[in-house]
């Protein structure tokens, strides 16, 4: 247990962020949530991660505003459309225009920030390699890399005051097992927010990338599937 360590949780508001932040709590550590209202099309996870944050029992949570938006460059933040009712060998190929540039490196970032004005701190990510198409800041060589540069950019770390460490524990899991690691951990994932365009109510579409990935890990993990989908529509 790590009761008197810090960690700095990124959380959207989504499945794998809410499950990273159960699993540092129930590691010990005291945990300071970090969410990013960074102009994405599906900010009802805001919410979401507010609702989350509030359930698990945390240290703090900050909302900060970042306008990645003004940048462009994905469909995540309006430039272009979200892809629909794609077959899984479609969603496994390349980098999908939902990638945001250099999201998790401007994230992990902040992050980092946090952590070393805490006094010291460690960082927990959901990225997850297997279950998301060609995402490069998912991969385990870049949270390596960025584990690095963590210790190499900081003063508490040239300093030898601390080493800052980032953990993915989802990097190398299924869906299906992010679910049932949720559930042992008595996360209410009825509370996540996933779906890259959810209607004015906050429903899912049932139909992007990311609703598909999330339908089928609770089905594949035998757990039922608490997330309210918007009526299909012709």
């Amino acid at each position: 247990m790590n009761s008197s360590r810090k960690a700095v949780v990124l959380l959207s508001g989504g499945l794998d962020s809410a499950t990273v932040l159960a699993i540092a709590k129930s590691r010990g550590y005291a945990c300071h949530a970090l969410t990013v209202r960074y102009g994405q099309r599906h900010a009802s996870e805001i919410d979401a991660a507010r609702q989350v944050a509030a359930a698990v029992g945390i240290a703090a949570h900050r909302v900060i505003d970042l306008d990645l938006q003004s940048f462009g460059g994905s469909a995540l933040v309006g430039d272009g459309a979200i892809p629909l009712d794609r077959s899984d060998g479609e969603i496994a190929e390349g980098i999908p225009v939902t990638y945001v540039p250099a999201r998790n490196t401007v994230f992990l970032s902040l992050a980092l920030a946090w952590a070393e004005a805490l006094g010291g701190a460690d960082i927990f990510i959901g990225v997850n390699a297997l279950d998301y198409s060609g995402y490069p800041d998912c991969r385990p060589e870049f949270i390596e890399a960025f584990r690095a540069l963590a210790r190499l950019a900081t003063k508490i770390g040239v300093t030898g005051e601390y080493a800052v460490d980032v953990h993915a524990p989802l990097v190398s899991l299924s869906k299906a097992d992010i679910i049932r690691t949720a559930r042992d951990l008595g996360l209410d994932l009825g509370m996540t927010r996933s779906c890259y365009q959810p209607d004015g109510q906050g429903r899912a579409c049932g139909r992007c990338d990311s609703c598909q990935l999330r339908r089928k890990g609770f089905a594949e993990a035998g757990v039922a599937d608490p997330t309210e989908y918007a009526p299909a529509t012709d």
